[in-house]
């Protein structure tokens, strides 16, 4: 079994409402409560990050799944949105949305279009970061698949 780690240093200067940063591999930022939750919002926030993490795990995964499948494609883009719930003063992270994108080449069949549509499914369920908060956040997939263009 391989197992890789990572690692992240942050600093914390002051109290709710102050500015942050955080370092990790080529990751390197500021950090702050959003604007939304009445902070500063400087930088990125867990939020933002959750989301970042889901998405890019979600487009790499479908990107190695439609390699492997010889799925050639003109593009793949990505709109990912997240929902955060307030109730009571508890913020909850309620649900993110994909909206990927796929063009394939101008010679792809209808069955390209299903198989397309089927890795984005297999994409979304099998991203390590979707298994890692299952059950806490809702994930959901609104793909769009064309060919050409």
């Amino acid at each position: 079994m391989a197992e890789h780690h990572f690692h992240l240093k942050a600093n914390w200067p002051g109290l709710r409402n102050d500015i942050g940063t955080i370092e990790s591999g080529n990751l390197k930022t500021q950090i702050s409560i959003p604007q939304e939750m009445d902070g500063p919002g400087v930088g990125t926030n867990p939020d933002e990050m959750l989301l970042g993490a889901a998405a890019t795990c979600f487009i790499i995964t479908l990107a190695a799944m439609m390699e492997r499948s010889n799925l050639n494609k003109k593009s793949l883009n990505l709109e990912s949105e997240a929902i955060v719930d307030v109730t009571n003063g508890v913020f909850t992270y309620k649900e993110i949305i994909h909206r990927p994108t796929i063009i394939l080449n101008d010679e792809a069949t209808q069955k390209d279009v299903a198989l397309a549509a089927r890795l984005a499914e297999k994409a979304e369920a099998s991203c390590m970061i979707t298994r890692a908060i299952k059950g806490n956040v809702k994930v959901s997939l609104e793909e769009t698949i064309r060919i050409g263009e």
